[in-house]
Protein backbone atom coordinates (compact mmCIF):
# COMPACT_ATOMS: atom_id res chain seq x y z
CA UNK A 1 0.00 0.00 0.00
CA UNK A 2 1.08 3.41 -0.56
CA UNK A 3 2.64 5.52 2.40
CA UNK A 4 0.37 8.11 1.53
CA UNK A 5 -2.86 5.96 1.80
CA UNK A 6 -1.21 4.76 5.01
CA UNK A 7 -0.95 7.98 6.31
CA UNK A 8 -4.56 8.85 5.36
CA UNK A 9 -5.73 5.68 7.01
CA UNK A 10 -3.71 6.61 10.22
CA UNK A 11 -5.41 9.91 10.50
CA UNK A 12 -9.11 8.96 9.75
CA UNK A 13 -8.24 6.09 12.57
CA UNK A 14 -7.07 9.25 14.77
CA UNK A 15 -10.14 10.90 14.14
CA UNK A 16 -12.59 8.22 14.72
CA UNK A 17 -10.77 7.16 17.83
CA UNK A 18 -11.33 10.98 19.03
CA UNK A 19 -14.68 11.12 18.20
CA UNK A 20 -15.61 7.98 20.39
CA UNK A 21 -13.76 8.95 22.88
CA UNK A 22 -15.88 12.14 23.23
CA UNK A 23 -18.67 9.90 23.67
CA UNK A 24 -16.64 7.88 25.79
CA UNK A 25 -16.52 10.44 28.32
CA UNK A 26 -19.52 11.57 27.89
CA UNK A 27 -21.54 8.41 28.71
CA UNK A 28 -18.63 8.02 32.04
CA UNK A 29 -18.15 4.65 31.18
CA UNK A 30 -14.81 3.07 32.03
CA UNK A 31 -15.85 0.04 29.49
CA UNK A 32 -16.44 2.82 26.72
CA UNK A 33 -13.01 3.72 26.90
CA UNK A 34 -11.63 0.60 25.54
CA UNK A 35 -13.01 1.01 21.84
CA UNK A 36 -11.45 4.22 20.96
CA UNK A 37 -8.15 3.46 22.54
CA UNK A 38 -7.87 -0.62 20.12
CA UNK A 39 -9.06 1.88 17.32
CA UNK A 40 -5.69 3.80 18.28
CA UNK A 41 -3.62 0.73 18.62
CA UNK A 42 -4.49 0.45 14.79
CA UNK A 43 -3.79 4.16 14.14
CA UNK A 44 -0.54 3.83 16.03
CA UNK A 45 0.44 0.89 13.95
CA UNK A 46 -0.30 2.86 10.37
CA UNK A 47 1.56 5.68 12.11
CA UNK A 48 4.32 3.43 12.97
CA UNK A 49 4.97 2.33 9.32
CA UNK A 50 4.68 5.48 7.84
CA UNK A 51 7.41 6.79 10.39
CA UNK A 52 9.61 3.87 9.84
CA UNK A 53 9.36 4.52 5.78
CA UNK A 54 10.15 7.62 6.00
CA UNK A 55 12.68 7.86 8.49
CA UNK A 56 15.05 5.26 7.35
CA UNK A 57 16.24 4.78 3.67
CA UNK A 58 18.94 3.21 2.30
CA UNK A 59 20.93 6.70 2.10
CA UNK A 60 20.72 6.66 5.85
CA UNK A 61 18.11 8.30 8.83
CA UNK A 62 15.95 10.85 7.76
CA UNK A 63 15.45 13.32 10.77
CA UNK A 64 14.08 16.36 9.16
CA UNK A 65 11.55 18.74 11.56
CA UNK A 66 8.04 16.66 9.76
CA UNK A 67 9.37 13.16 10.17
CA UNK A 68 10.33 13.64 13.92
CA UNK A 69 7.13 15.24 14.63
CA UNK A 70 5.52 12.26 13.34
CA UNK A 71 7.92 10.21 15.33
CA UNK A 72 7.30 12.05 18.56
CA UNK A 73 3.80 11.80 18.65
CA UNK A 74 4.07 8.54 17.70
CA UNK A 75 6.02 7.84 21.03
CA UNK A 76 3.77 10.11 22.95
CA UNK A 77 0.39 8.49 22.20
CA UNK A 78 2.41 5.30 22.70
CA UNK A 79 3.51 6.43 26.34
CA UNK A 80 -0.21 7.75 26.64
CA UNK A 81 -1.66 4.27 26.27
CA UNK A 82 0.86 2.08 27.98
CA UNK A 83 -0.05 4.78 30.96
CA UNK A 84 -4.29 4.00 30.32
CA UNK A 85 -2.96 0.13 30.25
CA UNK A 86 -1.64 0.85 34.13
CA UNK A 87 -4.54 2.61 35.09
CA UNK A 88 -3.81 5.84 35.12
CA UNK A 89 -6.63 8.26 34.19
CA UNK A 90 -5.32 9.93 30.97
CA UNK A 91 -7.96 9.65 28.60
CA UNK A 92 -8.66 12.99 28.37
CA UNK A 93 -5.58 13.92 27.33
CA UNK A 94 -6.18 11.72 24.19
CA UNK A 95 -8.62 14.36 23.05
CA UNK A 96 -5.71 16.98 22.50
CA UNK A 97 -3.40 14.32 21.05
CA UNK A 98 -5.33 12.16 18.02
CA UNK A 99 -5.92 15.38 16.20
CA UNK A 100 -2.67 16.75 16.07
CA UNK A 101 -0.85 13.29 15.56
CA UNK A 102 -3.52 12.55 12.24
CA UNK A 103 -1.99 16.22 10.98
CA UNK A 104 1.43 15.39 12.05
CA UNK A 105 1.49 12.09 9.95
CA UNK A 106 -0.52 13.55 7.17
CA UNK A 107 2.40 15.95 6.97
CA UNK A 108 5.40 13.87 7.60
CA UNK A 109 3.86 12.02 4.27
CA UNK A 110 2.76 14.33 1.90
CA UNK A 111 5.49 17.47 3.17
CA UNK A 112 8.64 17.88 1.54
CA UNK A 113 12.02 16.34 2.64
CA UNK A 114 14.09 19.36 4.51
CA UNK A 115 17.12 17.36 5.84
CA UNK A 116 19.62 15.08 4.48
CA UNK A 117 20.10 11.69 5.66
CA UNK A 118 22.86 10.84 8.51
CA UNK A 119 24.15 7.85 9.16
CA UNK A 120 24.22 7.21 13.47
CA UNK A 121 26.31 5.11 15.56
CA UNK A 122 24.83 2.77 18.31
CA UNK A 123 25.46 5.50 20.84
CA UNK A 124 23.91 8.28 18.82
CA UNK A 125 21.00 6.24 18.66
CA UNK A 126 20.53 5.70 22.23
CA UNK A 127 20.72 9.34 22.68
CA UNK A 128 18.38 10.23 20.14
CA UNK A 129 15.76 7.33 21.08
CA UNK A 130 16.03 8.61 25.29
CA UNK A 131 15.42 12.13 24.00
CA UNK A 132 12.56 10.90 22.25
CA UNK A 133 10.97 9.15 24.80
CA UNK A 134 11.77 11.69 27.46
CA UNK A 135 10.13 14.35 25.24
CA UNK A 136 6.87 12.13 24.18
CA UNK A 137 6.38 11.84 28.28
CA UNK A 138 6.95 15.73 29.43
CA UNK A 139 4.31 16.36 26.49
CA UNK A 140 2.18 14.65 28.49
CA UNK A 141 3.02 16.30 31.74
CA UNK A 142 2.40 19.67 29.75
CA UNK A 143 -0.76 18.52 28.21
CA UNK A 144 -2.05 17.43 31.87
CA UNK A 145 -0.56 20.56 33.22
CA UNK A 146 -2.89 22.67 30.59
CA UNK A 147 -5.59 20.43 31.80
CA UNK A 148 -5.34 20.82 35.16
CA UNK A 149 -4.78 24.32 35.38
CA UNK A 150 -8.08 24.48 33.36
CA UNK A 151 -9.71 22.71 36.00
CA UNK A 152 -8.33 24.28 38.53
CA UNK A 153 -9.75 27.49 38.08
CA UNK A 154 -13.10 26.33 36.84
CA UNK A 155 -13.71 24.60 40.63
CA UNK A 156 -12.02 27.61 42.59
CA UNK A 157 -15.24 29.65 40.15
CA UNK A 158 -17.65 27.01 41.26
CA UNK A 159 -18.93 26.31 37.28
CA UNK A 160 -17.47 23.70 36.02
CA UNK A 161 -18.75 22.63 32.66
CA UNK A 162 -17.41 21.54 29.72
CA UNK A 163 -14.89 18.13 29.82
CA UNK A 164 -13.75 19.28 33.11
CA UNK A 165 -16.77 17.29 35.09
CA UNK A 166 -15.86 14.56 33.43
CA UNK A 167 -12.27 14.30 34.67
CA UNK A 168 -10.75 12.69 37.74
CA UNK A 169 -10.62 14.48 40.87
CA UNK A 170 -8.17 17.24 41.24
CA UNK A 171 -6.35 15.65 43.48
CA UNK A 172 -6.09 12.30 41.35
CA UNK A 173 -4.96 14.93 38.32
CA UNK A 174 -2.27 16.47 40.01
CA UNK A 175 -0.85 13.02 41.54
CA UNK A 176 -0.38 11.95 37.63
CA UNK A 177 1.55 15.38 36.95
CA UNK A 178 3.91 14.48 39.25
CA UNK A 179 4.37 11.00 38.28
CA UNK A 180 4.19 12.17 34.67
CA UNK A 181 7.30 14.15 35.61
CA UNK A 182 9.29 12.17 38.12
CA UNK A 183 9.55 9.54 34.82
CA UNK A 184 10.29 12.40 32.49
CA UNK A 185 13.15 13.83 34.34
CA UNK A 186 14.78 10.38 34.77
CA UNK A 187 14.31 9.63 31.00
CA UNK A 188 15.51 13.36 30.25
CA UNK A 189 18.80 12.78 32.48
CA UNK A 190 19.68 9.31 30.69
CA UNK A 191 18.71 12.04 27.16
CA UNK A 192 21.68 14.39 28.43
CA UNK A 193 24.43 11.60 29.93
CA UNK A 194 24.18 9.73 26.55
CA UNK A 195 24.45 12.84 25.21
CA UNK A 196 27.65 13.96 26.83
CA UNK A 197 29.04 10.65 26.31
CA UNK A 198 28.29 9.75 22.40
CA UNK A 199 27.84 13.23 20.67
CA UNK A 200 31.11 14.59 20.02
CA UNK A 201 30.93 18.21 21.48
CA UNK A 202 27.51 19.24 22.80
CA UNK A 203 28.40 22.71 22.42
CA UNK A 204 29.12 23.39 19.12
CA UNK A 205 27.74 25.78 17.43
CA UNK A 206 24.92 24.50 15.98
CA UNK A 207 24.48 22.54 19.57
CA UNK A 208 25.05 25.08 22.51
CA UNK A 209 21.50 26.38 22.29
CA UNK A 210 20.28 22.80 22.55
CA UNK A 211 22.28 21.81 25.11
CA UNK A 212 21.64 24.75 27.00
CA UNK A 213 17.89 24.96 26.66
CA UNK A 214 17.68 21.16 27.35
CA UNK A 215 19.89 21.94 30.89
CA UNK A 216 17.49 24.64 31.58
CA UNK A 217 14.26 22.64 30.93
CA UNK A 218 15.59 19.85 33.19
CA UNK A 219 16.57 22.31 36.11
CA UNK A 220 13.13 23.65 35.97
CA UNK A 221 11.87 20.42 36.20
CA UNK A 222 14.01 18.92 39.24
CA UNK A 223 13.40 22.12 40.76
CA UNK A 224 9.52 21.83 40.69
CA UNK A 225 9.76 17.97 42.06
CA UNK A 226 12.36 19.34 44.79
CA UNK A 227 9.54 22.31 45.44
CA UNK A 228 6.87 19.60 45.62
CA UNK A 229 8.01 17.14 47.79
CA UNK A 230 9.93 20.27 50.24
CA UNK A 231 8.11 22.60 50.05
CA UNK A 232 4.18 21.86 49.26
CA UNK A 233 4.40 23.30 45.56
CA UNK A 234 1.29 22.36 43.97
CA UNK A 235 -1.35 24.00 41.74
CA UNK A 236 -0.75 26.76 39.50
CA UNK A 237 3.22 26.58 40.51
CA UNK A 238 3.29 23.12 39.09
CA UNK A 239 1.40 24.43 36.38
CA UNK A 240 3.40 27.10 35.82
CA UNK A 241 6.98 25.55 35.96
CA UNK A 242 6.22 22.48 34.07
CA UNK A 243 4.58 24.93 31.41
CA UNK A 244 8.07 27.08 31.59
CA UNK A 245 10.19 23.85 31.29
CA UNK A 246 8.38 22.14 28.64
CA UNK A 247 8.63 25.88 26.92
CA UNK A 248 12.50 25.62 27.35
CA UNK A 249 12.67 21.56 26.19
CA UNK A 250 10.50 22.16 22.85
CA UNK A 251 12.87 25.04 21.74
CA UNK A 252 15.31 22.78 22.53
CA UNK A 253 13.70 20.40 20.43
CA UNK A 254 12.29 21.96 17.28
CA UNK A 255 13.69 25.56 17.62
CA UNK A 256 16.75 25.21 15.63
CA UNK A 257 15.02 22.84 12.98
CA UNK A 258 12.60 25.45 12.60
CA UNK A 259 14.87 28.18 11.71
CA UNK A 260 17.16 26.06 10.09
CA UNK A 261 15.40 23.52 7.77
CA UNK A 262 12.30 25.80 7.38
CA UNK A 263 13.28 28.98 7.47
CA UNK A 264 16.50 29.07 6.40
CA UNK A 265 16.40 26.00 4.00
CA UNK A 266 20.11 24.77 5.03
Amino acid sequence: MPLPLIATLAALLYLVATGMQLVALAQRGTNASRLPVSIAVLAMACHALVAWDSISTEDGVHLGFYKVAALVFLAVNIACVVAIALKRPLHNLLLVLFPLSAVAVMVSSLGPQTEHASHLGHGLLIHVASSIIAYAVLTLAAVQAGVLAVQDRQLHERHPGGIVKWLPPLQRMEAMLFELLWVGVILLTVAIVTGFIFVEDLFAQHLVHKTVLTIVAWMTFSSLLWGHYQLGWRSQTAVRLTLAGFLALMLAFFGSKLVLELILQR
